[in-house]
């Protein structure tokens, strides 16, 4: 018998049968991990599994590659704090969506397990959309596709970056990016730590990161962004537009 038990975040849950649930949860030591919980899609359990919950994971099976089982204890619920906000509770839904799909099963990822952590205590903060971006960006990193916004590709200068290259995802100065904005992306300057991350920094934000890891990523498996994903970015925008 194989046993762990640690803290984790649910990711999604999808029934399995008449009234057990396979929960994916973000974990500190196992990475994105899986596991059958019997009795979960029941009425009395479902609600401890809603995406973004933070529970107590006990998991065990026979061999350690087995699906094995799950049982949990309710830690908290992040998203109780924020039922009144369509805006926020579709980035948990995207967040966790993202990080479910493309997050590789049972390697380690405590930096993402730390940074999820911070984002969900912030969920009610001014903060959330802008750290939403970070871990997006941190995700690529992970799984080996960070970007270089450090320096730029063409000149070496490290002020003024403006723009990102689409194909090599480096960063560009103003200067270097002048003749090729219409083959750029652009780099808003709060991830460069010039400015506050206003709605349209925001957007521009989850454009970039949503480009490398559509590109980087998702195509690689012939997969496409998930729709949660989809659906903030057309909500933000539409918040914009309206102003």
């Amino acid at each position: 018998m194989v046993e762990w038990r640690m803290p984790g975040i649910v990711l999604s849950a999808r029934r399995y049968g008449e009234g057990d649930l396979v929960v994916n949860a973000l974990t500190e030591d196992m990475g994105r991990h899986a596991g059958l919980v019997h009795g979960g899609g029941s009425k009395r359990n479902r609600a401890n599994y809603e995406i973004g919950n933070r529970l107590e994971f006990s998991w065990a099976a026979r061999l350690n590659e087995h699906l094995g089982t799950f049982r949990a204890d309710v830690i908290n619920s992040p998203a109780a704090a924020i039922m009144h906000d369509a805006d926020r509770l579709s980035a948990l839904s995207s967040l966790c969506a993202v990080i479910d799909t493309a997050l590789p099963e049972r390697e380690p990822a405590p930096g993402l397990y730390a940074a999820m952590n911070l984002w969900l205590d912030q969920l009610d903060s001014e903060h959330w959309a802008a750290l939403l971006v970070r871990i997006e960006l941190g995700l690529l990193e992970i799984v080996g596709f960070g970007l270089d916004l450090s320096s730029c590709a063409v000149t070496g200068e490290t002020e003024g970056l403006t723009h990102v290259s689409p194909k090599s995802g480096r960063a560009v100065s103003a200067t270097a990016a002048a003749p090729y904005l219409d083959r750029l992306l652009p780099l808003p300057a709060f991830l460069t730590g010039g400015a506050e991350a206003s709605d349209a920094a925001i957007i521009e934000g989850l454009l970039l990161s949503g480009h490398f890891l559509e590109k980087r990523v998702f195509n690689v498996h012939n997969w496409t962004l998930p729709p949660q994903r989809a659906l903030l970015l057309q909500r933000l925008q539409r918040r914009l537009q309206e102003g």
